[in-house]
């Protein structure tokens, strides 16, 4: 995190809450700086520590610690919430559509994968509930990530007992498009047309026409050729994670909180900080994209978003988000793509 960065959410939460300003205490006293309740709220997010990690370098107690970070939590979710865990705009959408189409997946806008995150000290009433494959309670975050390693469509706070299918009933990217309030992407690939975007998904995923998955056993040089640039593409969503919790350690240690929705606050406060940085940091990336076809011209994909709609038309894109026969076909439709557009390349190189 940039100096600038740092001092811009500390003017930020000074002025949202009024905890963060200094203020004399009964003899006249100067109290706690801003920038030491900051300082102290975001060493214990980057650094996973206990609330007395602070005693030695700050010289604040464990209460006045904790209490700094949940204050904290609570006034970045509050002031940034709304725009660093927002759904994408149009302009967001036509860049991600454009990376999507430069890295050979024409209508892609991100891929999806979730995270569980160790619930310590979930209640014991609570422990059976949270408890899924892994041997401990985890609360899941189940988001979707693009190659900058922006993270969107965040949604946390299920039961660890939840799989990576059972999941997508209670996304809100999916509800949308149900809905009608999704976007809908028309674009068209080997002469076939679509009109919503997918996501790059691995096999546990459904055959549903918003997902893309890879190919388990793949058979001629076309499909290995996908299965390598599908794999190597949904990868981003698995960077971002790794990136987050590099970034803040408390999302990768077991969580010692004891309330579930202070958990909540800690995870959206570590991505909306995470979305400030790379946003930040975003103009300074060597951004290349190897298999692209230079003499290319890449179609631009046209976005329009949905109205309010009938019973029938939900109905209608209930089997239409389902629908496994386009999910093969567009499979099938992106193995030729990214096998034309190679074999272009290689005459080039000729």
């Amino acid at each position: 995190m940039s100096k600038e960065l740092f001092l811009k959410i500390t003017d930020s939460v000074r002025s949202f809450d009024d905890y963060f300003i200094q203020k004399p205490d009964a003899l006249g006293r100067m109290g706690l700086h801003p920038l030491v309740k900051v300082t102290a709220a975001l060493r214990m997010l980057a650094y996973g520590g206990a609330g007395d990690c602070n005693d030695e370098y700050l010289q604040l107690s464990e209460t006045t610690s904790l209490q700094c970070m949940d204050r904290f939590c609570d006034a970045i979710v509050s002031i940034y919430g709304g725009e660093y865990l927002r759904e994408p705009t149009a302009e967001d959408l036509d860049r991600l559509l454009e990376i999507g189409a430069r890295r050979g997946f024409p209508g892609m806008l991100g891929s999806v994968d979730c995270m569980h995150w160790e619930w310590k000290n979930c209640p014991s009433a609570w422990a059976g509930q949270f408890q899924g494959k892994e041997e401990t309670p985890t609360v899941i975050l189940e988001a979707v990530a693009s190659q900058d390693l922006w993270i969107w469509q965040a949604y946390f706070g299920l039961p660890g007992s939840h799989n990576d299918i059972n999941v997508l009933d209670q996304l809100p990217l999916f509800k949308n498009l149900l809905n009608g309030q999704a976007p809908k992407c028309e674009y068209s690939i080997n002469g076939h047309d679509y009109k919503q975007g997918y996501y790059l998904a691995n096999g546990i995923y459904p055959d549903w026409a918003v997902f893309v998955k890879t190919l388990s056993e793949p058979e001629g040089l076309e499909q290995k050729h996908f299965v390598k640039m599908q794999e190597g593409r949904r990868k981003d969503v698995e960077r971002a994670f790794g990136v987050l919790q590099a970034r803040f350690v408390i999302v990768s240690r077991p969580a010692r909180g004891w309330k579930h929705q202070n958990l909540t606050n800690i995870m959206k406060s570590c991505i909306i900080l995470h979305n400030m940085i790379v946003e930040d940091e975003r103009d300074s990336y060597l951004e290349y994209v190897y298999d692209q076809n230079p003499a290319e011209v890449i179609t631009p994909v046209e976005v329009t978003r949905g109205t309010q709609i009938s019973f029938s038309e939900f109905i209608d894109n209930y089997h239409s988000m389902k629908d496994i026969e386009i999910h093969y076909r567009l499979r099938h439709d992106l193995i030729r793509h990214q096998w034309d557009v190679k074999g272009r390349q290689a005459d080039e190189l000729e």
